[in-house]
């Protein structure tokens, strides 16, 4: 199946990325990382708002008990509302200096899992496990770029990507505990695709991997490593993407102008729009932050 993403937003986002869907709200949160805001976007008045953060985020996931937390630079903050007063909930002291939070989600226990990316592009990243407490553990290290991370049905696996790595990994997950082993890589995602970024899991257990440089999300089984379908979008560098809607086949997908030449914006001159595609099979729930 190849479909084409239609444009739901003009946001000319210097980095947009981070997307989840709040099934109760029904609006989708993302984040614009250079630009410093955090938007909310509501399908049923197409109206998108923006918050504007003093630092770079990279993620944000809703809380049960509402309102939202955000990773920023080297921080996790708590927001009771989105334009709420921050509340450090933890702050990563060992960071090389200039690696920032980038992408995370939360796991099935309510846990916080957010990842740095590093600024000289070594791998002294670290992808991170934040308690609904605040206190954390580092989880994996020699991270260049941590991104996409998504759990399956039955809370026994986890996968990961690390864009620099060019592929997606999975990990044996315990659920009591939130320890991972069992390391191995299940898609290599060829150069011509563009570099994997963001990423959805749907209801069959398929992932949904938004391709940096690769104009598209593709829709992989993790069992096997296949390519199952396209969905195709008219700028370079696709971010993230997040099932919604009240069916969970709306597939929202981020877009970044960022690294583009002049000529490329002027050739692609929905880069950095938000957009929507329309998905047979649907997604499933992200998870919300515990704490």
């Amino acid at each position: 199946m190849n479909v084409q993403a239609e444009l739901v937003l003009d946001a000319r986002t210097t980095l947009g990325e981070g997307s989840f869907w709040d099934s109760r709200s029904k609006v989708l949160y993302w984040v614009d990382i250079e630009g410093r805001a955090v938007h909310v976007y509501d399908p049923a008045t197409n109206q998108d708002t923006l918050y504007p953060m003093k630092g770079r985020p990279g993620t944000l996931v809703p809380r049960t008990q509402g309102g939202i937390v955000v990773a920023v630079e080297q921080d996790v903050f708590v927001l009771d509302t989105v334009d709420g007063q921050p509340k450090e909930l933890c702050r990563f002291e060992a960071e090389p200096e200039g690696n920032r939070l980038n992408d995370g989600k939360c796991d099935p226990a309510g846990r916080f899992w957010v990842g740095t990316m590093s600024a000289s592009r070594d791998p002294n990243g670290t992808l991170y496990c934040v308690e609904p407490d605040g206190s954390y553990r580092p989880m994996l290290p020699g991270v260049i770029v941590s991104n996409g991370i998504v759990w399956t049905a039955d809370e026994k696996t986890m996968y990961y990507i690390d864009t620099a790595a060019t592929c997606v990994r999975a990990f044996d997950y315990r659920k009591d505990d939130g320890t991972i082993s069992a390391e191995r890589t299940i898609v290599d995602v060829p150069d011509e695709m563009g570099r994997p970024d963001g990423m959805a899991i749907d209801s069959e257990g398929m992932i949904w991997v938004a391709m940096f440089r690769g104009s598209a999300v593709r829709r992989f089984n993790p069992t096997n490593g296949s390519l199952l379908d396209t969905v195709e979008l008219p700028a370079t560098n696709v971010t993230s993407c997040a099932f919604g809607g009240d069916d969970l086949r709306d597939l929202y997908i981020t877009t970044a102008r960022a690294g583009l030449t002049d000529d490329a914006v002027r050739q692609q001159p929905l880069a950095g729009g938000l957009f929507r595609a329309r998905v047979d099979t649907p997604g499933v729930l992200a998870h919300l932050f515990a704490g």
